[in-house]
């Protein structure tokens, strides 16, 4: 049922996506007058088509899902005879050098714009998330900085942080830029305090990981709280009441209770002495977690459990901003993450972040199926996240994307002479080669993420 899931989520995100570039090409085409013969989701043999409008356009689906693209009245695709001199002069390369930059560039802008609506929209409507207050890990670096569990951090770097994917977000800018991360942050009984994690420490981090757990920073979970005892279970029949509240599990103190069903899951059919709290009384009870199947990343693995619930669930917020507010958010969220993006190829080509960040439709697909099992808001966020790396990515100098046509038609605006065809036809093939290693490179990735 989860590849099935999966499956779907990858090709609604990835379809709706190519579908959403491609329009953007097809309607400013038609716009500046261009004749438009064939919109296909899809690459290579046509498997299904029909023709409309007053062009008779051929809609069409393709064999080769990845891609789609719009063919034109274009004159290097092949001898253009018997046509009127009126079709001809809706040819592609007649069009003056701004109507064909504007044709080209309209894919990438509208996987920008399409991020810039499902991001406004997800800001008016308001994501529910985790607050912005804190656990810090004893002895990392986040503890050096004087940061403390329990701190609500309300600011970083002079931006207001108001949830987790705010505040993670500020750390990754951070690590990315290897710049001094300044923190404000309001903490029980002192009022506003400072703390700055040093450009040092963030230095050399795995931002393909958790870039905040590597710091020491966590998202702030409530006590270990008994809330509720299924009758008839392990809990019930070990004396465990609603209040307790939970202090170790085999003398290892227990932090939240995360850390306790932790403890608890890795002790099936094995007693497990729980010190716990309770009307002010400390109590040791002998629980005997009871056997169960789950289905884990590893697969299925036998765990413990005592039909109780716990308190694990961290303070969530959410946060609606009115529709100006929003798109203002939304533009800046896109802005950010192109500029992110950019940066992060730009130290893969350098060398200072591992090549195994370049991520193929494996990954993908595996990240769309789990976002739309977190819900409508994570799946759309991830929606966007894509459009914009669709978006970045097109817009590469590379022979054969958008960016390498704009980069002929910029050269022909400052030269005012066309590329040689020639250097073009050279520049096709090596911008294939180059574009076809890149696809190679993300299919090992994913493939060598699975085993």
């Amino acid at each position: 049922m989860n590849f099935l899931q999966t499956l779907l989520a990858f090709a609604v995100c990835l379809g709706s996506l190519i579908i959403f570039h491609e329009l953007g090409h097809y309607l400013v085409a038609r716009w500046c007058g261009v004749k438009v013969l064939r919109f296909s989701v899809g690459m290579g043999k046509v498997v299904w088509s029909r023709r409309f409008g007053p062009d008779q356009t051929e809609w069409a689906i393709s064999a080769l899902p990845l891609g789609g693209y719009v063919k034109m009245l274009d004159a290097r695709e092949g001898e253009l005879t018997g046509l009127s001199e009126a079709e001809m002069q809706r040819e592609f390369t007649r069009q003056n050098v701004w109507k064909r930059i504007a044709i080209v560039a309209a894919g990438p802008l509208a996987n920008f714009l399409i991020a810039i609506v499902l991001f406004t929209g997800l800001y008016m409507y308001g994501v529910e998330e985790p607050s912005s207050k804190i656990s810090v890990e004893a002895g990392t670096a986040a503890a050096r900085a004087g940061l403390h569990s329990g701190d609500v951090v309300t600011a970083a770097n002079g931006q207001p942080v108001h949830g987790w994917s705010e505040l993670r977000w500020q750390f990754i800018q951070s690590a990315i830029d290897k710049h001094d991360l300044r923190l404000a942050v309001d903490r029980a009984g002192q009022g506003r305090v400072a703390a700055t994690l040093p450009a040092s420490a963030l230095a050399g981090l795995d931002l393909e990981g958790d870039v905040p757990s590597q710091l020491g920073v966590g998202v702030a979970l409530p006590a270990p709280v008994v809330l509720r005892v299924m009758p008839g279970s392990p809990a019930e029949l070990a004396g465990l009441r609603e209040g307790d509240l939970l202090l170790a599990a085999d003398e290892q103190p227990v932090a939240d209770g995360r850390a306790f069903i932790t403890a608890i899951q890795a002790a099936p059919g094995k007693a497990v002495q729980v010190l716990l709290q309770r009307a002010g009384q400390q109590v040791t009870v002998s629980v005997l977690p009871k056997p169960e199947q789950a289905k884990t990343s590893k697969g299925t693995v036998t765990v413990g459990k005592i039909g109780a619930e716990i308190a694990s669930r961290p303070d969530m917020i959410t946060v609606p901003s009115a529709p100006l507010e929003a798109v203002g958010k939304g533009v800046v969220r896109v802005w950010d993450t192109c500029t992110m993006t950019l940066k992060m190829i730009g130290k893969m080509i350098t060398g200072e972040a591992s090549l195994k960040n370049v991520t193929g439709p494996i990954t993908i697909a595996d990240y769309a199926g789990q976002t739309a099992r977190m819900g409508v808001a994570s799946y759309l966020s991830f929606i966007a996240f894509i459009s914009i790396s669709l978006g970045v990515m097109n817009l590469l100098p590379i022979p054969v994307l958008d960016g390498g046509h704009l980069l002929y038609y910029s050269l022909e605006v400052l030269t005012g002479r066309s590329v040689p065809e020639r250097v073009g036809d050279i520049a096709q093939r090596l911008g294939m080669g180059l574009l076809l290693t890149l696809m190679l490179l993300a299919v090992f990735n994913d493939v060598a993420r699975l085993l």
